[in-house]
């Protein structure tokens, strides 16, 4: 689970509601003081929230980008069903991002973290020639996640099927104590409330059966970066690198972070992520 920072938005980024052709969705929005070099659109990752990317997008919005970072649907402010898993399905999700793409307009940047690039990689196989400048997948990797990730997955999506979701919240605390974070673990608990356990059951089990679409991904005419920390359990920086020479992506490892380098290390991470918006890297 990611740990932001804060859940309080810094001075510039605003809180709003993203009205698109398939409903609303929850939005932190920071914009930079003159005319946009182009946005970037931020999708959080399993239980994660928009707040994953607090700390990084008015360094973006610094440089030049607009940045806006979503809760998907069912995640946290953004409202879903609380049964229906077929709402989930990564074909709906990748619809939804590909909704808020129209929505916000013009150049546009997609930045999926974990999950969120899993549904990254299905929009823009979905999308239209020329919808977005490039893809960067941060911490998500070609395929299922690794096979202790899927057994911890597993749990969960079996326990949120009996237990409700304050249950398992406390499941989840006796079996994994929260890190050292600055949050109040009460803020955390409310986040994890607000999720749908629909959204968290269905896209759990799609962690486990994803399918390898890294040559599919290759094909498409796009700037591609993947990022990661040094270290990661979920997939693992070997795989990382090894889908980075598929994709011939430009490829960024943080120092000092781990499976969340937004929330790890968000300033070299800012700034890796700008580098390669602006064009500053030399890609394969």
């Amino acid at each position: 689970m990611s740990r932001p920072p804060t859940f309080t938005p810094p001075p510039g980024v605003d809180a709003r509601r993203l009205r698109t052709a398939r409903g609303d969705f929850a939005t932190l929005d920071a914009r930079p003081a003159g005319e946009a070099k182009g946005t970037v659109l931020l999708l959080p990752g399993f239980t994660g929230s928009k707040e994953d990317f607090i700390a990084l997008l008015r360094p973006i919005a610094d440089a030049g980008y607009r940045a806006v970072s979503v809760d998907g649907r069912g995640q946290y402010e953004t409202q879903g069903p609380e049964k229906d898993e077929s709402a989930y399905a990564q074909g709906e999700l990748a619809q939804d991002v590909l909704a808020q793409a129209d929505a916000v307009g013009g150049t546009l940047h997609l930045l999926g973290h974990s999950l969120g690039g899993q549904i990254a990689r299905a929009a823009i196989l979905r999308a239209p020639a020329d919808t977005f400048a490039s893809l960067t997948l941060m911490a998500s990797g070609p395929a299922a996640i690794s096979a202790s990730q899927q057994a911890r997955a597993k749990m969960l999506t079996d326990a949120l099927g009996v237990l409700s979701m304050a249950e398992a919240w406390a499941a989840i605390q006796a079996f994994d104590p929260p890190e050292d974070t600055a949050l109040d673990g009460d803020v955390l608990r409310e986040r994890w409330l607000r999720h749908s356990p629909a959204q968290l059951i269905a896209t759990g089990k799609q962690l486990c059966v994803e399918p390898d679409r890294v040559t599919e991904l290759a094909a498409v005419p796009l700037r591609k970066h993947v990022v990661s920390g040094e270290r990661d359990d979920t997939w693992p920086v070997t795989w990382l690198d090894e889908m980075a020479d598929r994709l011939h992506a430009h490829r960024t490892v943080i120092t000092g972070a781990e499976h969340s380098p937004n929330t790890d290390r968000p300033a070299e991470t800012a700034a890796a992520l700008i580098t390669f918006w602006d064009g500053r890297t030399t890609t394969p």
